[in-house]
């Protein structure tokens, strides 16, 4: 179970059993600090967390407070800065303002079934939005829209649309007091080939969050043994498995097959698609002949010129396992690009 979704079924059994606990997630933040933008964390009175917010006495300062809002029954809006003096005092490189919102987890079936739908549209990537009242005055109130369902908690006269957003923000809308959560589809990397290459990129991958799967068609290379990390392992002819891929804009491709056929079988296919990465495990060498086979057979060179060969950042990987290294921070700078372009 990944972390996003593992910290959402936490809430959910602790509403279920009336349990306390709170969440505590980043709202805004600006300048240098150790934290994602989505970074999220719960907290038990006995010391149980699940997720992060960057660690460390900041960490240790929002606790507390995330605690306080279990003691109130009424969240706040938290805001610490780390400047280059507290920096320096505290021993960190990092400087920034960061708000948080700080909530207790609410008990009750309805709010667990809430909780547990969210961990739901994580682990099956369907894309949702939480809106929580940033004053309980009246009592909590919480809602979440998953595609067409809606659930809530406490006295809605009207639920918000989802947002139409590709990233987190803006968080806190100022006219309905309201914070603004979206959970955005975690995005999928398609490896084709599961040697052990595409193993290590596999392993790799899984634990930074991509929904990672992998196709071969041999059953004793695809199989859940050697690749227990990976959602999907997939047994299957490329062209059959290629003809059923539909690829959006946050889908990742690679192709490490065993032969330079089938590798520009999988660029010939994917190329021109959305996906934010397409690229091919090879030499500059390798990709020019298989470049000009595919210029032949009516693959537009623009469509070729955005696929990534080599894969992986230049950090003189040699092994399958460096090589899964490499190729998974080129991932990462590639998806979070994306994020810091749009922000």
């Amino acid at each position: 179970m990944r972390e996003r979704e593992a910290l959402w079924r936490a809430a959910a059994q602790l509403a279920a059993r009336g349990g306390a606990a709170a969440l505590a997630t980043v709202a805004r933040r600006r300048g240098s600090l150790p934290m994602a933008s989505d970074a999220k964390m719960l907290v038990r009175p006995d010391g149980f967390r699940a997720g992060t917010i960057g660690g460390g006495c900041l960490e240790a300062d929002v606790t507390g407070q995330a605690l306080e809002s279990v003691r109130t029954g009424r969240p706040a809006v938290v805001r610490h800065t780390l400047n280059a003096d507290v920096a320096g005092d505290l021993g960190l490189s990092c400087g920034g303002t960061v708000e948080l919102f700080v909530e207790p987890v609410i008990g009750g079936p309805v709010a667990a079934s809430l909780y547990d739908a969210v961990a739901d549209a994580i682990a099956g990537r369907r894309a949702a939005a939480v809106f929580t009242a940033i004053e309980w005055t009246d009592g909590p109130r919480k809602a979440a829209r998953i595609e067409d369902r809606v659930l809530c908690v406490g006295d809605w006269a009207e639920i918000p649309a989802a947002p139409t957003l590709d990233r987190p923000g803006p968080p806190m809308t100022a006219h309905d007091r309201l914070f603004l959560e979206p959970i955005l589809r975690r995005p999928r990397l398609v490896i084709f080939g599961a040697g052990h290459v595409g193993c290590e990129i596999a392993r790799a991958a899984a634990g930074t969050d991509f929904h990672v799967v992998v196709v071969d068609d041999r059953e004793e290379f695809a199989n859940g043994d050697r690749l227990p990390s990976a959602e999907e392992v997939r047994v299957a002819d490329l062209r059959r498995a290629l003809d059923d891929l539909v690829l959006d804009g946050d889908d990742y491709v690679i192709a490490c097959t065993r032969g330079h056929a089938m590798d520009a079988l999988v660029v010939e296919r994917t190329a021109a698609s959305p996906a934010r990465y397409v690229g091919m495990l090879g030499s500059r060498r390798k990709r020019e002949v298989i470049w000009q086979a595919l210029e032949r057979a009516g693959v537009p060179r623009p469509a070729l010129e955005r696929v990534k060969v080599p894969i992986g950042e230049a950090i003189g990987a040699d092994t399958p396992a460096e090589i899964g290294i490499a190729v998974l921070a080129e991932l990462i700078r590639v998806r979070r690009s994306a994020t810091q372009l749009a922000e």
